[in-house]
């Protein structure tokens, strides 16, 4: 056993002391079992079942369509497949934005049946009262501001938030507001710098970073971009780790090659009479 996986649990408990005492978070999405198995070795502090799922898995132009039933499978695999990091569920669109009856249900389901410790939502001060709920019925919830992906469309495009003075004030207000509900943590997206810096000064929760600057508690990415696993698109904030995509593609290449050329399989990969 790796001195990794005999670490303590990472609980929500664990963002706040971190936060108290300066270190950094490290979350990445994960979205199978083996994934997550991996990911526990790397010392990551938490694994996101994000609904990012519908695009780098399923081939979706955005994270809209994603199911419930989707988002539930994943979360189970990615949930049986990690001991130590705190896993958090994507909680997808329409799941609880129509009232805080479904949200209550919805949510539950992740916890009960998939495993995960926390659900995650995207919105600021409109779906305060949401977020309160879950978590007086003892839901953890991290939050999530600035470019929210649910809302794509409304955006009109990736765009950086913050720029403008009452954005600025709105997503001040949105996370003080969520920090008071309750929340553990809140994803910061797209996000200028000097506005992410001020919102994580200023409140309780562990603000976890994605194309928000350094001064963020912690930073998450996608695992399929940072191995070089999903290749249509390369946002500025995104560092590539590994080319696993043409790690893949050469692999691939060799065994058709060794296939055609009567290569493989060979005598001692084969079985005698």
């Amino acid at each position: 056993m790796s001195v990794i996986s005999k670490a303590k649990k990472v609980t929500t408990r664990t963002f706040f002391r971190k936060k108290r005492k300066g270190e950094k978070l490290a979350v990445l999405t994960a979205y199978d079992y083996y994934t997550a198995r991996i990911l526990e070795q790397s010392g990551v502090d938490s694994l996101l079942v994000g609904d990012s799922l519908n695009m780098v898995l399923y081939g979706h132009k955005s994270t809209l369509s994603a199911e419930l039933d989707k988002m539930l499978f994943h979360t189970k695999a990615v949930a049986d497949g990690s001991e130590r990091a705190l896993v958090i569920a994507d909680m997808p669109f329409l799941s609880y934005q129509s009232s805080i009856e479904t949200a209550i249900i919805n949510a539950g389901r992740f916890l009960k049946e998939a495993g995960a410790e926390a659900v995650k939502l995207e919105g600021g001060l409109e779906i305060v009262p949401t977020v309160k709920r879950l978590i007086e019925v003892g839901i953890p919830v991290m939050g999530h501001i600035g470019l929210t992906p649910q809302a794509i469309h409304r955006f009109g495009g990736a765009r950086v938030q913050g720029r403008e003075e009452a954005h600025k004030n709105y997503y001040i207000d949105s996370a003080q507001a969520l920090d008071e509900a309750g929340c553990f943590s809140c994803v910061l997206e797209l996000m200028t710098t000097p506005l992410a810096e001020k919102i994580s000064k200023n409140v309780k929760m562990a603000t976890i970073g994605i194309g928000a600057g350094k001064e963020c508690d912690g930073q998450v990415l996608v695992i399929n971009d940072i191995i070089g696993l999903y290749t249509e698109f390369k946002p500025r904030f995104v560092r590539r780790y590994a080319d696993v995509a043409g790690i893949i593609e050469k692999a691939a290449g060799q065994f058709v090659e060794d296939v055609r050329r009567g290569d493989y399989p060979t005598e001692e990969e084969s079985f005698p009479e």
